[in-house]
This record gives structure tokens, C-alpha cells and sequence, in this order.
């Protein structure tokens, strides 16, 4: 049994948010980073792993997987597998993105320093959190990284930043792990519901249809108001409650502009 963290002095049992971090590898090439990251997040006292579209269907059973992982099989043999980023986080509330490349209409760049910060907002709004990983030869689409709520980087020589995909997930998840084990924050009050990225999805496709039944986005222009409505719903930190709200009055709008 992992050991309890503490908030404000008072012992915390283990599986609250900030203990239950999930880790996503998108697209990993290498079995042996698969099973060298289910090691380093298990070091730390995490065992969630997910993967997202692997190279091989069966990279969770490879030789080369159970060498690297060395006593971590178990974080291997209780990992998922999904086709698209939105499954692997669709039950977590805080999503964050590893690269170190800004993207246009992106989330906002952070560093290690801003975890202290993620670490509040994720225990007192009850969000579960997601560190997600990008490929070894491609880092993480445009795509995937507007479907995350923030961009985390860790700073390296700035003439060779490119990190070891499972170095990168160890690093991370020993600063998260410091994070747990020393930040002091209430626990989220019962009565508020965080909204997750999948609810969150959800609601965004449903503002989707709308705009196009108001004729207010033109599928054959989108622009960037899709991505610019992810950034808003990740600022806004929705509760269930508001997500319900919203798609209630898209449903509104769709029964009005489409009745029948």
C-alpha cells in the first residue's frame, strides 16, 4: 500500500488526485522506453500508465518492455490502450502537455516551478491530473496539445533539449512526486464536481454543432475558434454543473434552429 501524503498536517489516504496521476505515452516507438517509463513512475510512487496509438499492439508484453521495467510489471500489466488521446484522459481533470515548443493558440508554456500551482488547483477542485508524452521522433501533434489544458517543458541545454522519452516521464514524475509529498492545500468541498477532459470533450462537440447550425463556423474555415474554445473551457476550470448548463442551451439552440 503506497503511504499517505499530508495536507494541512493531517494524514491523507492514498488514491486522492494528487496521488492518482495518470502517465500517457502517445505514439511510443520503443518498447524499451514503455517499460523504462512504467519503472521511473512506479520508482515514484505512481502506477497509472497509459498508451495512446503504440508502434506495436503488443509492446505491453514485449521482451524488451519487461527487461526495462525490472520489478514494474505490475504498472505494465494494469496499463491501457487507446486509439485517440481523448479515451486516455477522458476521466481526468487537468491535462498537461510535455513539449518545449509553443504552438499557435496553444496553452500557455509553464516549467517544473509552475507544478506547486497545478498541484493546488488539482487537490482543492478534486481534478484528477495527466502528464502526457509525445512520440520519440515527433514530440506530440498541434492537435493533441490543443487538447491539453497546459504545456510543461523541462529545461535543458538549450543547444540539445531533446530528452530520452522514459528520462523525460522519470524526471517529471520525481518532480510531481515532490509536489505530493510536501504541498499543503484543502481538500476539494464534496459539493462541487470538476468537470473531466472527456465531459469537457463532450460539451465542446456540442457547442461544435451548434455553431455550425447557427452557421456562426464554416466547416470549410474553421480558423482557429475550436482551438480558441478549448483555451476558454481550460481557463474557466468548469464544474459538472456548468458543463450540464452549457450543453443544456446547446440543445436549446439546435431544438430552435432544427426543430424536429
Amino acid at each position: 500500500m503506497k503511504d499517505a501524503h499530508f495536507i494541512e498536517g493531517r494524514a491523507v489516504p492514498p488514491g486522492r488526485p494528487l496521488d492518482d496521476t495518470v502517465f500517457v505515452l502517445v505514439g511510443t516507438s520503443h518498447p524499451g522506453n514503455v517499460g523504462a517509463a512504467a519503472r521511473a513512475i512506479k520508482n515514484m510512487g505512481f502506477d497509472t500508465l497509459r498508451l495512446v496509438a503504440p508502434r506495436y499492439a503488443d509492446v505491453l508484453k514485449q521482451p524488451e518492455t519487461l527487461a526495462f521495467a525490472s520489478g514494474a510489471e505490475d504498472v505494465l500489466q494494469s496499463a491501457q490502450v487507446q486509439s485517440e488521446l481523448t479515451d486516455a484522459v477522458k476521466d481526468c481533470g487537468l491535462v498537461v502537455a510535455l513539449s518545449a515548443r509553443v504552438r499557435d493558440f496553444g496553452p500557455p508554456l509553464r516549467t517544473p516551478d509552475w507544478l506547486p500551482h497545478l498541484a493546488q488547483r488539482s487537490s482543492e477542485q478534486g481534478r484528477r491530473v495527466a502528464f502526457v508524452f509525445g512520440s520519440e521522433r515527433f514530440g506530440l501533434s498541434n492537435a493533441d496539445v490543443y487538447r491539453c489544458d497546459a504545456l510543461l517543458s523541462i529545461p535543458a541545454n538549450p543547444a540539445y533539449t531533446s530528452l530520452n522519452l522514459a528520462q523525460a516521464v522519470q524526471v517529471i514524475a520525481w518532480e510531481w512526486r515532490k509536489v505530493v509529498g510536501l504541498h499543503a492545500v484543502q481538500p476539494a468541498q464534496a459539493e462541487v464536481v470538476a468537470a473531466t477532459a472527456g465531459e469537457v470533450q463532450g460539451m465542446l462537440a456540442h457547442v461544435e454543432q451548434a455553431l455550425l447550425a447557427l452557421e456562426v463556423l464554416d466547416p470549410s474555415a474553421p480558423r482557429k475558434l475550436l482551438p480558441r474554445l478549448q483555451r476558454l473551457a481550460s481557463r474557466a476550470e468548469l464544474t459538472r454543473d456548468e458543463v450540464q448548463i452549457l450543453r443544456g442551451v446547446c440543445t436549446a439552440i439546435l431544438r430552435k434552429v432544427s426543430p424536429g
